[in-house]
C-alpha cells in the first residue's frame, strides 16, 4: 500500500527547531509531553511506510534501514529495546536514557504496534536502569516491558548476544541457522533495535517520515547522537554528547570540541573501536554522512569521534584499542580466540619499535587470517581499524620500523615525551 506523506496533526506540539531527540528540559513524563505531545492513533502499516519515507537507518552501529527490519518481523513476536552500549567510547545511549527515556518508551510501543509484538525487553547497562525504572513508573502501558540488565562487555550488545542474554543464557553471540526475526525469544519472531533508533521512530510516528528528513541528506537522513572526545586525553576523560545533522562537516564538529586549532590534529577515529581512522586535516569539510564518509572507507557506526592532536601516537592509541578488542572477544571460535590475540600482540610490537619491516607483514597476516571468518563481525571490526591505522598512519609506521615516532621525532623510544 503506497501511502501519502503524513503531516503533523493540526496542533501537535512540535520539538524547537535544531533539537529533537533533546528538546526536552528534563527527563519527566509531564515535560515529555508538554514538548512532543502525543502519538497520533494510525494503524501499524501507515507508521510503517512513514518510517520507510524517514529513511530512518539504525543508529546502533550497522546503519540497517530500519522499516526493513521492522517489516521482517513476523505478527506476534517480541521487540527488544538494546542499550547495552558494549563499545567503552560512546556514551550516547546512556545519555539519552537519562534526558528522554519517554522517547525511547514511546520507541518501543510504536515497534510493538508495527509488528504486532505483545512483550518488549529493554536490555540497558546498569548505571541507566533507575531512570528508565522511574519512567516506567510515571506512564500506563498495554505493553509489558521487562528491564533486564546488560552484560558489561563489548559483545554484550550483539544482537544474537542481547537475544541469548533475554533468554537466561550468556550475554554472547551464537551462530544459527535461524534469523532473530525468525526465531529469537522463546522461539518467537524477535526484533532488536537500538535505543537511539527507537527514540527517533517514537519521532517519526508524531510528525512523519518527510518532517524528519528535512534534517541530514538524501542518503543520511535526521540527527543522530555523537559522542565527541576531547584531544588532550582521548578514550580517557568524559566525552560529551551532541545532537548532530547527519550532513555537518568534520570541521564545524571539531572545532568547538578540539580545544586546540583542527590543523593541529592529524587524525580522528570514527564511529567506535570497530570504527575508521581517518586522515585530518584532509577530511575537515567531509560530510558526517554515508556518501561523505565513503571516500575514507568509513562510516558513522555508533556516532564516535576521536580526535588526535599531531603530538599523540596513533599506533600506540591504536595497540591499546586492539589489545582490549582481543581480551573482550567470546573466544568461541578460531579467530576470536587465537587470531585475535596475535593480532594484538603483533601490532602492540609494532607500536613499541620492536621490529623492523617485518613486523607490518606479521600484523597484515594476522588480520588477514581473522577477516570474515568469525562466528560474529568482531574480528572484521577489529580488522578495519588495524588495517586503517597503517593506512592513515603510514609515515609513522615506517619511523615505527625503526624505533622512532612522529609524534616524537628525534628522540629514541623510552626517552621523555
Amino acid at each position: 500500500m503506497t501511502m501519502t506523506a503524513m503531516t503533523p496533526a493540526q496542533g501537535l506540539k512540535m520539538p524547537p527547531e535544531g533539537a529533537r531527540l533533546f528538546a526536552a528540559g528534563d527527563p519527566s513524563l509531564t515535560t515529555h509531553y508538554a514538548t512532543y505531545g502525543g502519538i497520533p492513533d494510525v494503524t501499524g502499516p501507515q507508521l510503517l511506510e512513514q518510517v520507510r519515507m524517514s529513511g530512518l537507518s539504525g543508529r546502533g552501529g550497522a546503519a540497517f534501514p530500519a522499516a526493513t527490519k521492522l517489516q521482517a518481523v513476523a505478527a506476534g513476536g517480541v521487540v527488544i529495546a538494546n542499550g547495552a552500549e558494549g563499545e567503552p567510547a560512546s556514551r550516547k545511549d546512556a545519555e539519552l536514557l537519562r534526558r528522554a527515556p519517554h522517547l525511547v518508551i514511546d520507541g518501543i510501543e510504536v515497534a510493538a504496534h508495527i509488528t504486532g509484538a505483545h512483550e518488549a525487553y529493554a536490555y540497558l547497562r546498569a548505571d541507566v536502569l533507575p531512570a528508565v525504572r522511574q519512567a516506567l513508573a510515571e506512564r500506563r502501558t498495554a505493553l509489558r516491558i521487562t528491564l533486564v540488565e546488560a552484560v558489561d562487555t563489548f559483545v554484550s550488545g550483539q544482537e544474537t548476544a542481547v537475544v541469548n542474554r533475554v533468554n537466561n543464557g550468556p550475554a554472547l553471540p551464537r551462530f544459527s541457522r535461524h534469523r532473530i526475526f525468525h526465531r529469537g525469544v522463546g522461539d518467537r519472531p524477535t526484533l532488536v533495535q537500538n535505543v537511539e533508533t527507537l527514540a527517533q521512530l517514537a519521532l517519526i510516528a508524531r510528525y512523519g517520515g518527510v518532517w524528519f528528513a528535512t534534517a541530514g541528506t538524501p542518503d543520511s537522513t535526521g540527527t543522530f547522537l555523537a559522542t565527541v572526545h576531547p584531544v588532550d586525553q582521548p578514550l580517557t576523560t568524559a566525552p560529551t554528547v551532541w545532537e548532530i545533522a547527519h550532513g555537518l562537516s568534520l570541521r564545524h564538529v571539531l572545532e568547538p570540541a578540539a580545544g586546540i586549532p583542527v590543523q593541529q590534529l592529524q587524525a580522528v577515529l570514527i564511529g567506535g573501536y570497530h570504527g575508521t581512522w581517518v586522515p585530518l586535516p584532509a577530511a575537515l569539510d567531509a560530510p558526517l554522512s554515508r556518501a561523505g564518509l565513503e571516500p575514507y572507507g568509513a562510516g558513522l557506526g555508533a556516532g564516535v569521534l576521536v580526535p588526535l592532536a599531531s603530538t599523540a601516537c596513533g599506533l600506540e592509541l591504536t595497540a591499546s584499542i586492539v589489545g582490549y578488542l582481543a581480551r573482550q572477544s567470546a573466544k568461541q571460535c578460531g579467530p576470536c580466540q587465537f587470531g585475535l590475540p596475535e593480532l594484538a600482540q603483533n601490532f602492540t610490537a609494532l607500536a613499541a619499535g620492536r621490529v623492523g619491516r617485518s613486523g607490518v607483514d606479521a600484523v597484515r597476516q594476522a588480520a588477514g587470517l581473522v577477516e570474515n571468518r568469525g562466528v560474529c563481525k568482531h574480528p572484521d571490526g577489529t580488522t578495519r581499524l588495524v588495517r586503517s591505522a597503517l593506512r592513515v598512519f603510514a609515515d609513522d609506521v615506517t619511523l615505527h620500523q625503526h624505533g622512532r615516532c612522529l609524534a616524537r621525532i628525534g628522540d629514541p623510544y623510552g626517552g621523555a615525551r
